[in-house]
């Protein structure tokens, strides 16, 4: 099938944040006297929703307002850490708005909640937006379920065969294989080993290396 759409996560695909999630842990859990190894968290709850990852740093179920009001004190610690410096990973605007100049629909499919998304694109300057975005606070399980992206594909009106995922995560490239998506790699945080599977296409550290392999060029010409 012919692709029709692309489905960009947010956290560690389109933005360079992972370092100061993992910072944002650090200094959440000094203030709670949690004790964690961080590393260890983070391979555990990336791609998770915001209630998700309490549950695996409290090593319970917890209530859901209180998660979300406890991961909602995480997130800001995180954006206070990851404002004076954000960073998009390099090349995505352009790779993007290349993308929508052959007519590839454009969608984001992140465990981030609101907030978060509403952060990353006030200083990210990304336009046009989107033709849709789907958060972690929607209801949806994080991944590796594939809802998140299947929404996201429902949402841009395409078909999943039709849709190719850009994540940085296990749990993110293994939704996109429940999902019946190929994917792209982006190793800004896990190798291309941990990032593999038959429906990757390609592992990449950012969009410039894509854009000069002729990746949107290639996707074209079939």
């Amino acid at each position: 099938m012919n692709t029709t759409a692309l489905i960009f996560d947010m956290d560690g695909t389109m933005i360079d944040s992972m370092p100061y999630h993992a910072k944002s842990w650090v200094e959440f859990t000094r203030r709670h006297n949690i004790e964690i190894d961080v590393p260890d968290l983070m391979r555990r709850t990336a791609g998770r929703n915001g209630a998700e990852c309490m549950n695996e740093l409290l090593g319970r179920v917890v209530e859901s307002n209180e998660a979300w009001r406890l991961i909602a004190e995480k997130e800001g610690i995180y954006r206070e850490l990851f404002a004076p410096v954000f960073t998009e990973v390099a090349g995505f605007r352009t790779f993007a708005g290349e993308a929508r100049s052959k007519g590839l629909k454009l969608g984001v499919g992140t465990a981030g909640d609101k907030d978060n998304i509403a952060f990353v694109f006030s200083h990210l300057n990304w336009q046009p937006a989107p033709h849709a975005i789907v958060g972690g606070d929607e209801g949806l399980p994080g991944k590796p379920e594939p809802a998140i992206f299947l929404e996201a594909a429902k949402r841009m009106g395409v078909d999943a065969a039709a849709c190719i995922v850009f994540e940085d995560a296990p749990f993110g490239i293994e939704a996109a294989r429940r999902a019946g998506m190929r994917a792209v790699g982006v190793c800004t945080s896990h190798s291309a080993d941990e990032l593999a599977g038959p429906h990757v296409l390609a592992h990449v550290r950012n969009y410039t290396e894509l854009m000069n392999s002729n990746f949107l060029e290639s996707l074209h010409a079939s």
